[in-house]
């Protein structure tokens, strides 16, 4: 069961992307090395609170994210600490090169914030649903991956990313989402945290899916099936520990993410599992497709990252592990 001490399911649905301008206004207090950079999105980002509390710190670049992230990386060497934000199809999708060579095998600090991933773009269409992204960070060394699950989680991510020395990326969301986590809710990057306990099925989630994640298991739990819930928010480092302590108790899992099942947050999994404790998993993402144009939720029933499509896969899971 939740702890209601340190999570609720019934609050106010809030964008993660407002977590971020909460995280860079709270830093921009506290920090005089934190500048912010954009493409030309500061709205959207959520940057603009920072922009106009502290224009001095602000650079707007303009859509050039290819330059931003070299400027980034230059800043970064003169002793700042600074928040690269644009959508994540621009950076890092295209400017993976700079991301690559001036951020990661530099070793800059610097911080990129992905913003509009997913199917949460909606409308947008497939151009703007960045559901590749955490594939292409995962993959460069040295450099930190976080899914915060909801906007307070987001704030935290910002902050924290803030006081580690090195490259961090972060995605977060458009659209409105249940915030389940409080400000006393744990956050640590690199520690993943188990949101409900359960013994049978695993279920390894990241995102504003985490919500959904939840919501099937306690569905679950009506139907006999024990479900424990891993709010995976950090896919690089991955928590090793705690999945595989969870998987040894409940024999098998699924995997939940608004991203491409490939290379994301199921093949994180998928290669810790193999090499720790193979284990019949199920993956929910999306099938090795782009995404069309329509509201999020119309768009996560048509590729099946729905609450019900989570219980199909665990009840599917389930039943593999005990044949």
């Amino acid at each position: 069961m939740l702890n209601p001490k340190l999570y609720d399911v019934n609050v106010q649905r809030i964008p993660t992307r407002n977590g971020y301008g909460d995280g860079l206004l709270a830093l921009g207090k506290t920090n005089a090395r934190v500048v912010v950079l954009t493409g030309d999105l500061s709205e959207s980002t959520r940057a603009e609170g920072f922009e106009k509390a502290y224009p001095e710190r602000f650079i707007e670049c303009g859509v050039a994210e290819q330059n931003m992230m070299g400027v980034a990386a230059g800043l970064a060497l003169a002793g700042k600490i600074p928040f690269v934000s644009s959508y994540a199809v621009f950076s890092p999708g295209r400017s993976w090169d700079q991301l690559r060579v001036s951020v990661c095998y530099s070793k800059s600090n610097v911080k990129i914030a992905g913003a509009h991933t997913g199917l949460s773009v909606g409308p947008d269409g497939a151009t703007h649903q960045a559901l590749e992204d955490i594939a292409i960070t995962r993959v460069l060394p040295d450099l930190t991956v976080i899914v915060p699950c909801d906007a307070e989680e987001t704030k935290k991510c910002t902050i924290a990313a803030a006081t580690m020395q090195g490259p961090v990326y972060f995605r977060f969301a458009r659209s409105a989402t249940p915030v389940i986590t409080l400000p006393r809710t744990p956050f640590t990057i690199g520690k993943h945290e188990i949101f409900r306990e359960g013994k049978d099925v695993t279920i390894a989630a990241c995102g504003p899916l985490v919500h959904d994640a939840l919501m099937a298991a306690k569905t679950l739990e009506e139907k006999g099936i024990s479900a424990e819930v891993i709010n995976c928010h950090t896919i690089k480092p991955f928590d090793v520990e705690t999945l595989v302590r969870s998987v040894k108790k409940t024999g098998c899992c699924v995997t939940v993410e608004d991203h491409q099942i490939t290379g994301g947050l199921f093949g994180a999994v998928s290669e810790t599992l193999a090499q720790h404790y193979p284990t019949p998993i199920e993956p929910i993402g999306m099938p090795n497709t782009f995404g069309q144009s329509g509201e999020p939720n119309e768009l996560l029933r048509a590729y099946h990252m729905t609450t019900d499509d989570i219980i199909k896969a665990a009840q599917k899971v389930v039943k593999r592990w005990r044949a």
